[in-house]
């Protein structure tokens, strides 16, 4: 009786075996064709291929390296940001008679220096470029590109910050001239990402995006010695901080946005390739904003405390804490329909609840 059945499941998990033969074969067979040509060809043409091969080899398992080791993202620095033996605003004289540096200057500079020095600057890395074999590009992968979104993210941060200090915080109601320090720091950050030591274009030499963040470096922490001995300014003001406040919540609202379109491309079992990068992406953002936001409370230590901003930055601090925390193996991205829970998702909603603290605190300095 049972015997159709016994035959019938046979059947189906021959035709399995058969088609994960197949399946093999096509994957193995450019291989093996590939083994036979180099087998009959002579040492001139084997040493160069062995040397590719061999760099590929070195390559792609440093990429593995890079992309799965992350040196850069402890999720708790901006809690152990301590400014509590600050006493006036940025750029206000101390008791010493030199000037207070500007801790938003200092964070930035450390976020770059977290990016490129204590860790390795992936967009740039030339295999990381070329995508997966030089076939598919690593965002339309569910692996490797994890660790470049998130830094991308922070430079994002660091962008914005660098212009803000540009045009408004390093100078005195736009009718200072440009702090040069803060000009070519701007300059080096606003660099392009992706930027490797060779190009395909004359001369084809250029100075890598590692390279050009580290000069944005130097630049800031000039900026700030210059600070300090009062050879520059910096207005803590309220409209400024008004202003800074503005681009912040921009530019998290953009995200929230490419976010929104993503969760468009849901589906019922949270499998999505691109939801990774998308996730760590704001993820990143809002690491770095958290440092900077931390800083710009003490920089603008003054008009927190005449505005009675202190209750509305402990709740914007609280959250960004709270979103730091969620670092999930696995992105999912689940419709609304489905079990599977969706990553966008929920740091959408702490991306949204931070920006609409922040459009609050904007809305107490416009009164």
């Amino acid at each position: 009786m049972l015997d159709p059945v016994i035959d019938f499941f046979r059947r189906v998990f021959a035709a399995i075996g058969q088609g994960i033969g197949v399946l093999v074969s096509w994957i193995v067979w450019p291989f093996a064709a590939f083994w036979a040509w180099l087998g009959g060809r002579g040492w001139m043409v084997k040493i160069p291929v062995f040397a590719i091969l061999i760099a590929l080899v070195i390559g792609y398992g440093y990429l593995l390296y890079i992309t799965q080791f992350w040196r850069s993202d402890d999720p708790a620095y901006a809690t152990r940001l301590d400014y509590s033996e600050v006493t006036v605003s940025a750029g206000e004289t101390r008791q010493d008679g030199t000037c207070q540096p500007s801790a938003m200057v200092e964070v930035t500079a450390d976020l770059i220096d977290r990016n490129v020095n204590q860790d390795t600057w992936v967009p740039s890395n030339p295999l990381h470029k070329a995508g997966f074999f030089f076939v598919l590009d690593w965002n339309d992968t569910p692996f490797l590109d994890n660790k470049a979104a998130f830094q991308l993210g922070t430079n994002q941060a660091i962008r914005r910050t660098a212009v803000e200090l540009v045009d408004r915080l390093g100078r005195v109601r736009g009718t200072d001239s440009i702090n040069m320090n803060l000009q070519m720091a701007r300059e080096a950050a606003n660099y392009r990402e992706d930027a490797w030591y060779l190009t395909f274009s004359p001369p084809f030499l250029q100075p890598s995006t590692s390279a050009r963040l580290r000069d944005a470096r130097q630049n800031l922490l000039a900026f700030n010695r210059e600070l300090a001995s009062c050879d520059a300014r910096f207005d803590a003001r309220a409209d400024n901080l008004l202003q800074f406040l503005d681009r912040v919540t921009a530019d998290i609202g953009s995200t929230s946005e490419i976010l929104q379109r993503r969760m468009e491309a849901a589906s019922f079992f949270g499998f999505d390739a691109r939801a990774d990068d998308r996730f760590w992406f704001t993820y990143g953002q809002l690491y770095a904003y958290h440092g900077i936001l931390t800083a710009a409370r003490s920089d603008f230590r003054e008009v927190f405390e005449q505005r009675n901003l202190e209750g509305l930055w402990q709740r914007v601090d609280e959250q960004l804490v709270s979103a730091l925390q969620v670092r999930p193996p696995f992105i999912a991205n689940g419709s609304a329909s489905s079990l599977v829970k969706s990553h966008l998702e929920s740091i959408g909603f702490d991306l949204l609840r931070v920006r609409s603290n922040l459009v609050e605190m904007r809305d107490v300095l416009d009164r």
